[in-house]
C-alpha cells in the first residue's frame, strides 16, 4: 500500500515521503491518526498545495517538543511499591505508574512516550528510562522505585 507520509514517522520516513507499508499498518494505524494519507494522485496534489502548512505544524511540534525535553532532562521521579527483602519487587513499575509519578511531579507525559525497551522495571533501585516526545527529541529520566515492607 503506497501511502504519503503527513509527518516524520520513526523508522519510516519524513513528511512529504511516499512509502510502501503493510495494508493493515496503513489502514489502521497511520491513516486514522493522520498521520499518511493514500497516495494517489488527488492525494499527491492536495499534499503539495498543503506542504507549507504541513512543514510548519510539524516544526512547530518539533519546538514544543525541544522544550519539553529540557524541562525534563534529568529529572528524577520516586516510585514506593512494595517489595521483598532481596529487592524484588511484588508486582512491577510500568509506564502507566511512571506517566502517573511524572504528572504528579509537574511534567506533562503520556504512557505512549515512555519507552521500556526490556519490559516494565521489576527491581527496586535507580533505573534510567528514555522518554521519546518526538520522533526526533528523546530524554532520559531517572525513575528511583523503592521498596516498601
Amino acid at each position: 500500500m503506497q501511502v504519503i507520509l503527513l509527518e516524520k514517522i520513526r523508522n519510516l520516513g519524513d513528511l512529504g515521503d511516499q512509502v510502501n507499508v503493510k495494508p493493515g499498518y496503513g489502514r489502521n494505524y497511520l491513516i486514522p491518526q493522520h498521520k499518511a494519507v493514500v497516495a494517489t494522485p488527488e492525494k499527491k496534489a492536495l499534499f503539495e498545495a498543503q506542504r507549507v502548512e504541513l512543514e510548519k505544524t510539524q516544526m512547530d511540534a518539533l519546538v514544543r517538543a525541544q522544550a519539553r525535553a529540557q524541562a525534563m532532562a534529568g529529572a528524577t521521579v520516586q516510585i514506593v511499591s512494595k517489595a521483598s527483602e532481596e529487592g524484588k519487587l511484588f508486582g512491577s513499575v510500568g509506564t502507566a505508574d511512571i506517566a502517573e509519578a511524572m504528572t504528579a511531579a509537574g511534567f506533562e507525559l503520556t504512557r505512549s512516550e515512555i519507552q521500556l525497551p526490556n519490559g516494565p522495571l521489576k527491581t527496586i533501585g535507580d533505573h534510567e528510562v528514555t522518554v521519546s516526545l518526538h520522533s526526533e527529541v528523546n530524554v532520559r529520566i531517572i525513575v528511583s522505585v523503592v521498596g516498601e515492607a
